[in-house]
């Protein structure tokens, strides 16, 4: 059992900060092969999330602090829907189907998203960022 309390995302956000990436995940799954892929992602301002899709699996965020806002793409890299999720405005989270262009612009210092997609765990491909 692993309570998700203050001070584990206080240590997370802590290892994002000091990260090159300004990220950092806290993977509750076991093993990379799992069928169902379980963390929290510790996100800083000025981390790049390119404008990525996963073909194969549809992704949900809940965020559980802080404020992020994530961007949806058609084919031409235009944005098609925008949405912001901050809690003291009652947007906590977002569903993203298999296969939507997305990104996201972290805005506030200390977010944290709760991020499930199935598995197995797929690294992203060239083919599935928008450049």
């Amino acid at each position: 059992m692993e309570i998700i309390d203050k001070n584990l995302l206080d240590s997370v956000s802590a290892a994002a900060k000091s990260s090159e990436r300004l990220r950092m995940n806290h993977n509750f799954h076991e093993t990379l092969e799992a069928p169902c892929q379980r963390m929290l992602n510790a996100l800083e301002p000025g981390t790049f999330v390119p404008i990525h899709r996963h073909k194969h699996t549809a992704e949900t965020y809940i965020l559980l602090r802080g404020k992020l806002k994530i961007f949806f793409y058609n084919e031409e890299k235009v944005i098609v829907e925008e949405e912001v999720l901050d809690q003291s405005h009652g947007c906590f989270g977002v569903h993203i189907p298999a296969g939507i262009w997305h990104s996201m612009e972290v805005l506030e210092s200390g977010t944290i998203i709760f991020e499930t997609k199935d598995g197995p765990y797929t690294p992203i491909t060239e083919q599935d960022i928008l450049k």
